[in-house]
């Protein structure tokens, strides 16, 4: 593939690495799955893990059976990954298994002829037979390819690329954007038709890369397309280890991560539903063991299984920089973060409850004050953009939501989005005005709904107040969406639910309640544009894709349009 950056700096020299690191029942917010219940109720007013490997004879050479991937890109440099299967019984999470010594290569060519750089790394039971090399010296805004080997077996060949220069003027970015994917929920074509691209510079998981549930325990319309391994709800190390193999056997996700760089962040799923700082809904304290311990484990398993940096330890909150184009700033809404509160309650306004943490929220808004690109993406968990049904106007909202205790933002559908933390959001929102940034764009996953929203700074009296932002929401890859839970023909509960939610919330532009599929993000210099597409069948291996909506956000304006056409 050409470039299509001018870069300005090149390097030679090389180094590498292996990473494995180490309430009361009436105060309880509903599940993710009767909130969007609600929401469609107001609109209408595993076999084990072996089984899915191929056989091998015990004394088998090595084998790379979850694919090889890359992610984290910098200007110099790029985050290798693989897991290796040494012997027949070395299967994920089983902590069998001999120290094994794997090999790698980077080259700029295909065919790995003109290499560039090559290390080795060990796998050992103790990374679960993962391993990371970080390789640096590599030229800005180029295209390598790589392989890993163990022993006579050679992994497939992949393709990356290294971020362009952090002062280089850059023309033009494109991002594939995806969210939510539950295995047992049907396959992951969203997946394949990004691979398939071939023009992605990286691609952005925000979040519920995995799903903890045993099962046919979450959605699935009763209908358990492929089972999990394990089948039971993931608590354990090795549990966690297990899950996250099963994943890498997809071959639609091996395309992709052997397509293109991933930039990822965990939301809650990767640990527990609606986790928080403290617990999670989906943990039950001493029945399920201490939530300490669970949140470890999904964390190590976290870092062993996916090509992610740890800038702050045992968090995926980071920043990457492409170029004078855009920066991304990574956050981590699961590790900080207060108990979410019921629907209804006033206490979403305390001060003293967060979603980001302190220390997140001064590093972010830092980063957000001294970026000097013209884009400020975030990649963000969930929701920033309010979310209320039946709100009053300002100025008789304030003043009764004071008299009762209410939210004084409107009656928030999901406590566990922004809308549940307003004094992080109002802070980050002020922050963003009375600096004038610019051009910030939070890109967002979990509600498993497609949206296009500008970011009010005050959403009782916009649009005649201020937008501070942009955000755009992608829908899930397969996790369940409005017309799956009530069991509707797709576009249905959209049709009737959009017009309702927009009513409620004029800073939406654009809601899709119903289908499933991916985003592809593309930046200029005047613009950052996300186009919305949709998948044929979440539950057919060979399901099609197709472009449904555009929307933009032109340079300086802080709001979102329709454009009729994708890039």
């Amino acid at each position: 593939m050409t470039s299509r950056y001018r870069s300005s700096e090149s390097a030679n020299s090389t180094s590498d690495s292996a990473s494995s690191p180490s309430a009361s029942a009436d105060s309880l917010p509903p599940r993710r799955r009767t909130v969007v219940k609600a929401a469609a109720a107001t609109a209408v007013l595993a076999g084990p893990l072996t089984a899915a490997l191929p056989a091998r004879a015990a004394d088998a050479a090595p084998a790379f059976l979850h694919g090889v991937a890359s992610g984290d890109p910098l200007p110099d440099g790029i985050l290798l990954w693989t897991r290796v299967t040494p012997t027949t019984e070395a299967t994920p999470g089983s902590g069998l298994g001999p120290d094994t010594g794997v090999e790698w290569v980077i080259a700029k060519d295909k065919a790995l002829t003109n290499i560039v750089a090559k290390g080795s790394v060990t796998a050992t039971a103790a990374s679960d037979h993962t391993v990371k090399a970080d390789v640096r010296g590599l030229q800005p805004a180029t295209d390598y390819w790589f392989r890993f080997s163990a022993g006579p077996t050679d992994s497939p060949v992949a393709r990356t690329r290294t971020a362009p220069a952090a002062d280089a003027s850059v023309a033009n970015l494109r991002f594939g954007v995806v969210s939510c994917a539950n295995w047992e929920a049907g396959h992951f074509s969203a997946y394949r038709h990004l691979a398939a691209r071939g023009d992605l510079d990286a691609w952005l998981h925000l979040g519920d890369y995995i799903y903890e549930y045993g099962t046919g325990e979450y959605g699935t319309r009763d209908t358990v397309v492929r089972p999990h391994a394990p089948t039971h709800e993931i608590l354990t190390l090795a549990d966690y280890r297990t899950r996250h193999g099963r994943y890498k056997t997809d071959p639609d996700l091996k395309a992709l991560h052997a397509a293109a760089p991933v930039v990822a962040i965990w939301d809650d799923h990767e640990i527990a539903n609606d986790a928080w700082s403290g617990g999670a809904e989906n943990h039950t304290e001493g029945a399920e063991g201490a939530w300490s311990a669970r949140q470890a484990a999904a964390k190590q398993a976290y870092f062993e299984w996916m090509p992610v940096r740890t800038a702050v330890a045992g968090t995926t909150y980071r920043r990457l920089r492409f170029g004078k184009l855009a920066d991304l700033s990574l956050l981590d809404l699961r590790s900080f973060r207060s108990q979410q509160v019921a629907v209804g309650n006033g206490s979403v306004d305390d001060p003293d409850r967060t979603l980001t943490g302190r220390a997140q929220l001064d590093w972010l808004k830092a980063g957000l004050k001294a970026s000097d690109t013209t884009w400020r993406l975030v990649g963000n968990s969930v929701m920033i953009s309010p979310f209320a049904i039946g709100s009053l106007t300002a100025d008789l909202l304030k003043p009764l939501a004071e008299l009762l205790g209410l939210p004084k933002e409107g009656l928030a559908l999901n406590t566990d989005q922004w809308d549940g933390y307003t004094d992080d959001r109002r802070e980050l929102l002020a922050h963003l005005r009375s600096n004038a940034i610019r051009n910030t764009v939070f890109l967002t996953g979990d509600i498993h709904m497609a949206w296009a929203n500008d970011v009010p700074v005050d959403a009782g009296t916009y649009p005649l107040s201020a937008s501070a932002a942009t955000e755009f929401v992608v829908t899930s890859v397969t996790s369940d969406n409005l017309d799956d839970i009530v069991k509707a023909p797709e576009g249905t509960i959209s049709a009737i639910a959009a017009p309702i939610i927009k009513a409620a919330n004029r800073h939406v532009r654009w809601v899709d309640t119903d289908r499933h599929g991916y985003g592809v993000l593309d930046l200029t210099a005047d613009r950052a544009q996300m186009d919305y597409y949709v998948l044929s069948d979440r539950t057919k291996p060979d399901a099609t894709s197709s472009w449904a909506r555009s929307y933009r956000t032109r340079s300086g304006t802080q709001k979102v349009e329709r454009t009729y056409d994708p890039v």
